[in-house]
């Protein structure tokens, strides 16, 4: 058996990758950057993260959870970086970026059946094969793509938000808190607005110049990840009910809670970089310094990164894919990552999880693996392949995914637990017989 190529080292393309080689293959992991950059990444690292540092949460409680726990007891290679690079963040899994990019791209390095080159894709490979090139995927491999379905992309505009130098920042104007409590205090800081503040930062943010660039007047927008810009103008309490919602959060000066919070996450593991959670924008860079700064404790905050826009496509799944992830018409080829419409960086990891174990299984004699609706993986993947296609837009994993239980449960935590608790146990019986090897 020769290399298995896998297209795209990011966090699908990775995983995808350490799937099959530990199970015994050669894998061919081509990745373009660095010689080839692309809008939204900045080094050649493997599974860089390019939006947020956070995995959002960690608990059982809710899917994205529950999801990691079922990708950490399949041998999960991103669920070991995550762990091992983990910084606080509240209820929330959060890494160190750099340190979570380095773990990865060490491990498949230093992989004995692995061989890592950095060349561009320009044309789709012979199958046994497994595409992960990402919502960036572009030029001359999209079009190879849509030669090959027959079938246009699908696309959106994604955005990311900017982060900014805790030096920088005014700590006497800031407190340490977690929402609700939960979790560890000084992973978040969070700078408090009385409603004339609040008033003014509105205000300034509807006025300030957005930094269109290529973007077509008609462009969507995932309704996931809106500009901070686009949900101002939606009304003038829509951030409040949003990424810039008090509740959960006492402002211990006061003993009371704010009119509106910006809530900074720790970036980094030294906590010298924070994220502005929730403000994904298309502003210009000078109306970023400009407008943001207007926030308490960030009059004087220089800018790490800068919030932007990028184009993201994916493929119309439900009609191309299977919920193995293989091509419906090319038996052999696979596709994981947000490329298919997952959404968030668990779910693409998920998704290359799933491709490169029904990959191996393919080229091992046996039929790819459907994994049950019932777990967090099977959901996913089911919702990727069957949803409506005129009405497909990319999703984060979620229990209104999941099949309903078979008996009522007394409120939504304990719905939460008693899915949790079917899908580790469906999980545990397909270990058990389908992965015993």
């Amino acid at each position: 058996m020769g290399e298995i190529t896998v297209v795209g080292g990011g966090l699908a393309g990775a995983e995808a990758a350490w799937q099959l080689a530990e199970r015994g293959h050669r894998v061919n992991l081509i990745e373009m950057r660095p010689a080839v950059m692309t809008p939204a990444h900045r080094t050649g690292l493997l599974a860089e993260l390019v939006c947020s540092n956070s995995f959002r949460g960690a608990s059982l409680e809710n899917a994205g959870g529950l999801l990691k726990e079922e990708m950490r007891r399949l041998g999960s290679l991103i669920m070991a970086a995550a762990d091992a690079t983990r910084i606080p963040a509240g209820g929330a899994l959060a890494v160190d970026r750099t340190r979570f990019a380095e773990f990865v791209t060490e491990r498949l390095h230093h992989h004995p059946l692995v061989r890592v080159r950095t060349e561009e894709a320009t044309e789709l490979p012979v199958p046994p094969a497994l595409i992960a090139t990402g919502p960036l995927t572009a030029g001359r491999l999209a079009a190879s793509l849509r030669a090959f379905f027959g079938h246009d992309h699908l696309h959106f505009y994604d955005a990311i938000a900017p982060v900014v130098y805790a030096e920088t920042l005014d700590m006497d104007l800031l407190f340490r808190a977690s929402r609700y409590g939960k979790g560890d205090d000084a992973a978040y800081l969070n700078s408090p607005l009385t409603e004339e503040e609040y008033d003014v930062f509105w205000r300034e943010l509807l006025a300030a110049e957005v930094r269109s660039g290529h973007l077509p007047e008609d462009a969507v927008f995932f309704e996931g990840c809106l500009p901070i810009e686009e949900m101002a103008r939606r009304g003038k309490d829509t951030l409040r009910f949003g990424p810039m919602k008090p509740v959960g959060l006492v402002d211990p000066r006061t003993g009371r809670r704010p009119y509106a919070v910006v809530q900074l996450r720790q970036d980094d593991a030294a906590g010298a970089l924070y994220n502005l959670v929730g403000f994904q924008t298309r502003l210009a860079h000078g109306e970023q310094e400009r407008v943001f700064r207007l926030l308490p404790g960030l009059a004087r905050a220089e800018f790490a990164r800068f919030g932007g826009m990028h184009r993201n496509s994916y493929l119309c799944s439900p009609v191309l894919l299977r919920p193995t992830g293989e091509a419906r018409k090319a038996a052999g080829l696979f596709f994981a990552g947000q490329l298919i419409g997952v959404e968030g960086y668990v779910e693409s990891a998920a998704s290359g999880l799933v491709a490169g174990i029904n990959l191996a299984r393919r080229l091992d004699g046996e039929e790819p693996f459907v994994f049950p609706r019932e777990t967090a993986l099977g959901a996913l993947m089911h919702y990727v392949t069957s949803a409506a296609p005129d009405r497909f837009q990319p999703m984060n994993v979620n229990f209104g995914l999941f099949p309903p239980l078979d008996f009522p449960a007394r409120g939504r935590r304990e719905k939460a637990r008693l899915l949790a608790e079917r899908a580790l146990t469906v999980l545990e019986k397909v270990r058990q017989t389908i992965f015993r090897k």
